[in-house]
């Protein structure tokens, strides 16, 4: 086989996120210190944030020197190895400023542009989920297998939301839409592990525009090497704000992932493709 190894590299992502998980744990027991704001006042980041990334990096290039490492909070290192790593030190950080229990750390590798290990673990729960490219998918050491697809009006969906009121707005339009033709929505506040629950079943797909790829890279490896589809679709606030690069993230069990896809241009999300 050549390259790297995929199960090497998934090891390293559990390893280095477990490690992160664990200072940012022992954080929250002082008190959470916001440092700084970005896309809008409520869109925080925390002393947490930075310490996790900080540690993050310095895992993985003592361990693999040569790689890239592109993190939510810090400056992109480019190394020549052809791996890069996507890091998110919290997903979730409004939760974890409210002490509300889902929050976690994501670290996924890339090669080629395509993820082919990563691991997020909930920080308050302690739950790991981690994948290898052709490897499957696990819940604490114990394979993952999507829920089989139920009619789409028995559908559980989970979204979520930005931190521009503009944004939020169109969202908000197209979730109220979406509601009456499913079972429910729910909104836990982050994209790696809303993934996660497509993966273990506990959800029946995911719909969010504008993740940035640290919310979403490991998530969609655990979540397609449990029997999902995942994908970046066009999304119709995205032309309507003149944003192209704003994307819907999309996942859902592949034996339902067409109908989801219809419903999602039929509620506004995606931009319905040309025939």
């Amino acid at each position: 086989m050549s390259g790297p190894d995929p199960a090497a590299l998934r090891d390293l992502a559990l390893e280095v996120a477990r490690a992160a998980a664990a200072l940012v744990r022992e954080r929250r027991t002082g008190g959470v210190t916001v440092a700084d704001t970005k896309s809008s006042s409520v869109d925080v980041v925390t002393e947490a944030d930075r310490a996790s990334e900080e540690l993050i990096r310095r895992l993985l290039l003592e361990a693999r020197p040569d790689d890239s490492v592109r993190g939510e909070e810090g400056d992109d290192h480019v190394g020549p190895s052809g791996v890069r790593w996507v890091v998110d030190p919290i997903d979730g950080t409004v939760n974890y400023l409210y002490g509300l229990p889902e929050y976690a750390v994501s670290v996924a590798a890339e090669v080629a542009g395509e993820v082919v290990a990563g691991a997020v673990v909930n920080v308050s729960t302690r739950v790991e989920y981690a994948a290898a490219r052709g490897l499957g998918s696990t819940r604490d050491g114990t394979p993952l297998r999507v829920r089989p697809s139920p009619p789409v009006a028995q559908r559980l969906v989970l979204t979520g939301f930005g931190y521009r009121a503009d944004v939020r707005a169109g969202q908000a339009e197209r979730v109220a839409r979406l509601l009456p033709r499913v079972r429910d929505i729910r909104r836990m506040g982050l994209c790696a592990l809303d993934l996660c629950h497509v993966a273990e079943g506990t959800a029946d797909g995911y719909v969010e525009e504008g993740p940035n790829a640290w919310d979403w890279s490991a998530g969609s490896l655990v979540a397609t090497e449990a029997g999902a589809r995942f994908g970046l679709l066009p999304g119709s606030l995205a032309a309507e704000l003149g944003e192209p690069g704003r994307t819907v993230v999309t996942a859902a069990p592949a034996d339902g992932w067409d109908d989801f896809v219809t419903l999602l241009e039929e509620c506004g999300f995606v931009l319905r493709q040309p025939m």
